[in-house]
C-alpha cells in the first residue's frame, strides 16, 4: 500500500465534481458500507453514490427518524433495496458499543462522516468535551470495534472526514476537555478535525496487514449541511471568508472526496493519506485555507493520540 512519503495521488476529478461523477461506471455490488451522519448532508448525498453503484449501505444516526426516510428515499431513488437504517449516537459509548456488537459479516467500507462544528460548551455523561468526543473518540471506538469486520472483508475503505479547520490547532494532548483552560469552540473544532487526520495516519499503519486503507479528507465549505446549526461568529483568523484556496461546495460535491475514497478504483492501495477536491492535498501555507498541517500528518503525534484515544474509550489498544 501507498504511504505518505510517496507521490502524491492525483485523479481527473476536482472541486467541482459530485459523488456521483466520481463513481460513474463503478460497480460495488457485493460490498457494505456503513455512513454515519447518513440520514442527511454529505452522508446522505454519500450514501446514494455508493448505493447508486450497488452496494449494501447502512445510514448510521443519533436521529433515526429521519435516516430511515433518508433511506427509504435512496433505495427508491437508486432502484436499490439494500439500504437501511440504523440507530448510532457517538457521543455515547454505549450507542457505539450496541452498533458494533449487532453488526455481522464483513464490512468493505466505513465512511466516518457525522460530525458537530462549534458548539456552545458541553460535555458527555463521562466527562467529555462533546466535539473531540463525538467528531473523534466516537468514530475511533467505532472503527476499531469493526475492525475485525474489516479485515474479513479484505482490501476495506475506512473514509475519515476532516475539515480544512484543522488548520486552526492541534490536538491538545494536555487538555482536550478544556478542563485547564477556558473552553473556545473553534479550538475544539480544530481539535477534533486535526484527530480525525492523525486517526487516518496511524490506522492506515496499524491496519495495513489486514489490508485495510484508511484516509482522511477536507470535503470544502458546504453551506447546505446541518453542520453550522451552532455557528458563531468565529475569531478573524478562522474566518476563511478573506481567505483564498476556499472549495465552496453544494452538498453533491462536497461528498465526492468521500464517494472517491470509499469507493473508486482510482485509490485503490492509497492509504494514509488527506483529501481534498478529488487530490491528495498538498503542504498548508499560510493564509490559505486549505492543505494538510503537518501536525496532522505528524506519526508520533498519531500514535500518541491512538494511545490516548484507547485510554479513554477502552477500545483499540
Amino acid at each position: 500500500m501507498s504511504s505518505p512519503a510517496s507521490a502524491r495521488v492525483t485523479t481527473p476529478f476536482g472541486a467541482t465534481s459530485t459523488a456521483a461523477d466520481v463513481l460513474a461506471g463503478v460497480r460495488l455490488d457485493g460490498r457494505r458500507a456503513v455512513v454515519t451522519g447518513g440520514g442527511s448532508g454529505l452522508g446522505r448525498e454519500t450514501a446514494r453514490a455508493l448505493a447508486a453503484a450497488g452496494a449494501e449501505v447502512v445510514l448510521a444516526a443519533r436521529r433515526l427518524g429521519g435516516a430511515e426516510e433518508a433511506a427509504r428515499e435512496i433505495a427508491a431513488a437508486t432502484g436499490n433495496p439494500a439500504v437501511r437504517a440504523a440507530a448510532l449516537d457517538l457521543a455515547d459509548p454505549t450507542s457505539v458499543a450496541a452498533f458494533v456488537s449487532g453488526w455481522s459479516g464483513p464490512l468493505h467500507v466505513l465512511v466516518n462522516n457525522a460530525g458537530v462544528m462549534a458548539t456552545p460548551e458541553a460535555r458527555t455523561a463521562a466527562g467529555r468535551e462533546l466535539q473531540f468526543a463525538t467528531n473523534h473518540l466516537g468514530h475511533f471506538a467505532l472503527a476499531t470495534g469493526l475492525r475485525a469486520a474489516l479485515a474479513a472483508a479484505g482490501n476495506a475503505r475506512v473514509v475519515s472526514v476532516s475539515s480544512v479547520g484543522h488548520i486552526n490547532g492541534p490536538v491538545r494532548f494536555d487538555d482536550p476537555d478544556f478542563t485547564r483552560e477556558p473552553y473556545d469552540p473553534w479550538l475544539a473544532y480544530a481539535q477534533s478535525k486535526t484527530a480525525n487526520i492523525l486517526f487516518a495516519v496511524e490506522a492506515a499503519s496499524r491496519w495495513a496487514g489486514d489490508g485495510i486503507a484508511v484516509n482522511a479528507l477536507n470535503p470544502g465549505r458546504i453551506a447546505e449541511t446541518s453542520l453550522d446549526r451552532h455557528l458563531q461568529t468565529p475569531p478573524a483568523s478562522f474566518d476563511p471568508a478573506g481567505a483564498t484556496g476556499v472549495s465552496v461546495k453544494n452538498t453533491e460535491q462536497g461528498a465526492a472526496t468521500s464517494a472517491l475514497l470509499a469507493g473508486s478504483p482510482l485509490v485503490e492501495g492509497v492509504t494514509g493519506r488527506y483529501f481534498e477536491d478529488c487530490q491528495e492535498a498538498g503542504p498548508h501555507e499560510e493564509g490559505v485555507r486549505r492543505g494538510v498541517a503537518a501536525y496532522a500528518l505528524d506519526r508520533a503525534h498519531a500514535r500518541r493520540l491512538w494511545e490516548l484515544s484507547a485510554r479513554l474509550t477502552g477500545t483499540g489498544a
